[in-house]
């Protein structure tokens, strides 16, 4: 069957699921000021010429060592950052009943995430880092100043959220992600006090779903990349537990594994994602590059495309929106095809409109989407 029909007859049949459902997702969060490089300017405003590529933005750079150079970014808007908070926003718009905790402002929400903290009853528990996303038609710059998130610790989360409310709020979870681990630097020792302290102190439940995005993990050491992938490894004793990955971050994790890299293609993308899988024993590891999306089970691998466009409106986002998606689609029992041609539907939407999608807008989307 026709993997986008496929999808379209479960998400009919499982839809109404999601009114029962709820969702935790943490613990960072940035104001994100999305800007484009210029290459030439011609006159004021909009009247100049981007720097199209990564690679020309490399060149540009380059050109100035041992000089000096002068390259001007143009602001195209403030708004909601992090992967937590967009992830959140996501799932809230899909119509999940979402709770946030994470990095939003202190003492006072920041306002770009005033109105996503009332829809999640979110609690903010330290200041938002800030990125500047530079768009480049393939691919972006995400330059961070995260020192306010050394202050996302579970001792801030307990103080600030209190320990039998968390303890009660844990216990009715059908969803936890927890994402952005490159950038929250406590959030090993926060996983760890999960399944010390509050896991273990809970009635089991059979639908609870796990959900972790390392979030280009590069700059850290492999030694610390090791030890989160076996503190996620720990979590498949309390629920299905998933690994979202984008290609990049599938190869550090592999070579911190000892993995052999793979083809590109299918067939390789397959086997990358099931030997990771195999050696940290999960539920389930999902890989997205940028035109198609994988996952591997206990059981097997599957494959679909993406619907990339060369022309996207927005892209930073891309990769939570495809985790809301495929996490979405597990929370709600969705095989593991349907929620892969989720998660590729919620970003592909996502980088057309720049904007999350609602339910029926994803059937729309499906229905409309011609390879």
């Amino acid at each position: 069957m026709n993997f986008k029909i496929h999808t379209l007859e479960e998400l009919e049949a499982k839809r109404n699921r999601l009114s029962s459902r709820l969702g935790l997702v943490g613990l960072d969060g940035f104001v994100d000021r999305i800007v484009k490089p210029v290459a030439i300017r011609s006159g004021t405003g909009d009247n100049y010429t981007p720097i199209e590529t990564i690679s020309d933005f490399a060149r540009r750079i380059e050109g100035a060592s041992g000089k000096s150079t002068n390259i001007e970014l143009v602001p195209r808007e403030h708004r909601l950052g992090g992967n937590g908070p967009i992830m959140a926003h996501a799932l809230l718009a899909a119509g999940m009943k979402v709770r946030y905790i994470g990095a939003l402002g202190v003492p006072e929400i920041h306002p770009v995430f005033q109105e996503f903290a009332q829809k999640s009853e979110a609690y903010s528990i330290a200041a938002p880092g800030v990125t500047d996303a530079v768009e480049f038609s393939d691919g972006k710059l995400l330059l961070n100043t995260t020192s306010t998130l050394e202050a996302v610790t579970y001792e801030a989360i307990i103080g600030t959220v209190g320990e039998g409310k968390f303890f009660d709020l844990f216990s009715r979870l059908d969803l936890i992600g927890m994402v952005n681990w490159t950038m929250v630097p406590a959030m090993t020792d926060i996983l760890s006090a999960f399944l010390d302290k509050v896991l273990p102190n809970l009635p089991s439940r059979d639908q609870r779903t796990f959900f972790f995005d390392l979030a280009d993990p590069e700059k850290r050491s492999d030694s610390d990349i090791k030890s989160a992938l076996l503190t996620i490894k720990r979590f498949q004793s309390y629920g299905k537990t998933i690994l979202g990955m984008n290609l990049k971050e599938a190869q550090i994790v592999a070579r911190v594994l000892g993995i052999k890299t793979e083809n590109e293609d299918e067939d390789g993308l397959k086997r990358l994602t099931t030997r990771i899988r195999q050696e940290l024993s999960l539920g389930v590891v999902a890989v997205h590059p940028r035109d198609s999306a994988v996952c591997a089970t206990r059981e097997d691998a599957w494959w679909v495309p993406g619907p990339y466009t060369e022309t996207p409106v927005l892209t930073t986002g891309a990769g939570d929106h495809f985790n809301a998606g495929f996490a979405l689609g597990q929370t709600l029992g969705m095989t593991p095809l349907a929620s892969l041609t989720l998660g590729v539907c919620f970003s592909g939407y996502m980088v057309r409109k720049a904007r999350s999608p609602s339910l029926n807008e994803i059937d729309s989307f499906l229905r409309n989407w011609k390879e």
